[in-house]
């Protein structure tokens, strides 16, 4: 496996927003948030996620209501241009729930070794992608990753996420394989702010 610049992140999940944004500003961390206008969308599994590393990890418990998780953070594709504070464009965050007949093991080999090379190829307009993947579950949700998937646009994301209708197919029977896609919660469209 070539190296990736894997890093160790704690991940904390949220439903507030603003908290989440006080949490990452006060650990140094980034923040993923949903930034629609008005409410937080209640089918959503998350209104906004923080990675850090840290060593305080009673602040990222107490603060997140959704769930806190240990993860190694593997980036396939770097994006481009990266400053300090509102990064371009948006990220759909895919959490996952590993296939029960591979295991978590198993899943999250298949998603680095053979998922991550062919959303690489299908998902043409994707500017960036990493995999946070869970090794601990502090508490929450038993997700045992995160797919971030960074796009120019909010229309790059709708409507380009697949470069062709093979390429799709080619995707959602990869997913099948490797997540239980009924238990796998739907996708957050979000901003990433780095502190």
């Amino acid at each position: 496996m070539t190296d990736l610049n894997n890093t160790m992140q704690l991940v904390a999940a949220l439903s507030d927003r603003a908290k989440a944004r006080d949490l990452a500003l006060a650990l140094g961390g980034t923040l993923f948030a949903d930034q629609r206008p008005g409410a937080v969308n209640p089918d959503l599994p998350f209104a906004a996620l923080v990675t850090c590393a840290t060593d305080n990890l009673p602040a990222l418990i107490a603060a997140a209501d959704i769930g806190v998780y240990l993860a190694c953070e593997r980036k396939f594709k770097a994006r481009k241009h990266v400053t300090a504070g509102e990064q371009a464009g948006v990220v759909g965050i895919f959490a996952m729930v590993a296939n029960p007949d591979l295991g978590a093991r198993g899943a999250d080999d298949h998603w680095r070794d053979v998922h991550a090379p062919l959303a690489l190829q299908v998902h043409e307009a994707m500017t960036h992608y990493r995999q946070l993947s869970v090794l601990h579950c502090f508490h929450g949700p038993d997700w045992h990753g995160f797919a971030l998937c960074g796009f120019d646009s909010l229309v790059d994301l709708r409507e380009h996420f697949f470069a062709t209708p093979d390429g799709r197919a080619a995707i959602m029977a990869d997913i099948a394989i490797l997540a239980d896609v009924k238990k796998s919660p739907r996708r957050v469209i979000a901003t990433e702010t780095l502190r």
